[in-house]
């Protein structure tokens, strides 16, 4: 299993990147700020206007580093990437699998299964720690659940299973009123929206997403895999379809549990938030680092894997699921087994 390198997220505006030697180095106003050495890093992730000079993107994609830009706010821009390394025979494996309506079925509904499964267990945890009526609403829900995921379990198309995760979807955000624990108005959930988010949750939720989404692409690159052939998310041109598959079973547990935290210890206010015209509600810089350190703290948790004896950092999860997910897609295993930590 690889190491767990840090990904460098820069989001001062008007932030020079340049490597010194084997050593990035950022300046603002050609006043250094930050040194960081380049076999350290996994990824840059560059906020707006961050400006890097060619032999630094070289550099990163000779060594198969990802360099990513977003917007100021955390919108998906650009990836850059090295040279594809991936087995070109697991590439048509996974092209034939798509084609191939049972093995679509067989390897959309492992991704289900794994977010639903994450999803009830994180409502039953948060149960713990809730009042007696937020709680008993909370096991409710856990148990629909339970049985959103048994009628995934006999989906017998693609529509079916859909639905099936789009009813647990439904389910699951309805309860986010009781996982948050603040009385701010602000913070009221009126249902999930984006492109653009309205509200601060959505917000803060998009921006999680964001990160995840490129972690996610990252592990299914990194296993080999074509990141836009996926099997539960219909394809799309530009759309990194089996990333956001992947990333499904992620999502309560790398940036949900993230996102109302930092709601519920306060470490975001109301005020962190500010609306543009037309509506969409954006973060603060000074939100963004608070939130991106969150993040990187969540994945240097260490959470038991099903498959293995030992902890493991929840940041090196997708990594490893993705060549799960290629072991599948060969049929060296008979099913894909989604992360539910232990």
């Amino acid at each position: 299993m690889r190491e767990l390198l840090n990904t460098l997220y820069v989001q001062t505006q008007g932030t020079y990147l340049r490597l010194q030697g084997e050593t990035v180095v950022a300046e603002v106003e050609r006043v250094e700020k930050l040194k960081m050495p380049l076999h350290h890093l996994g990824a840059v992730v560059a906020f707006g206007n961050v400006m890097t000079s060619p032999h630094l993107l070289a550099r990163c994609a000779d060594d198969g580093r990802a360099f990513v830009w977003m917007t100021e706010y955390g919108r998906f821009r650009a990836r850059m990437e090295g040279p594809r390394s991936g087995n070109v025979l697991l590439r048509r494996a996974q092209h034939r699998a798509v084609d191939d309506p049972n093995a679509t079925l067989a390897l959309a509904r492992g991704s289900v299964a794994g977010k639903v499964q994450n999803a009830r267990l994180y409502l039953l945890r948060a149960a713990r720690d809730a009042s007696e009526e937020a709680a008993a609403a909370l096991r409710i829900a856990a148990a629909r659940l339970e049985r959103c995921l048994y009628d995934a379990s006999l989906a017998g198309d693609l529509d079916r299973l859909r639905g099936a995760e789009g009813e647990a979807a439904a389910v699951y955000f309805d309860m986010i009123p009781n996982l948050l624990r603040v009385p701010d108005p602000e913070f009221k959930w009126n249902g999930r929206n984006r492109r653009p988010p309205l509200d601060p949750v959505n917000a803060l939720l998009s921006f999680l997403y964001a990160l995840l989404t490129n972690d996610c692409v990252s592990a299914v690159e990194a296993a080999g895999l074509d990141p836009q052939i996926g099997f539960l998310h219909a394809l799309r041109p530009g759309r990194p379809s089996l990333a956001l598959d992947l990333m499904e079973e992620f999502r309560p547990l790398m940036a949900d549990r993230v996102a109302f935290a930092l709601i519920n210890r306060r470490q975001v206010q109301p005020t962190d938030f500010s609306r543009r015209e037309g509506g969409a509600v954006e973060l603060s810089e000074r939100a963004r680092k608070d939130v991106l350190a969150a993040y990187q703290r969540r994945k240097q948790d260490e959470l038991a894997h099903p498959l293995l004896a030992e902890p493991m950092p929840l940041g090196l999860a997708p990594l490893l699921q993705a060549r799960i997910l290629a072991r599948a897609i060969r049929g060296d295993t008979p099913a894909y087994t989604p992360f539910v930590p232990r």
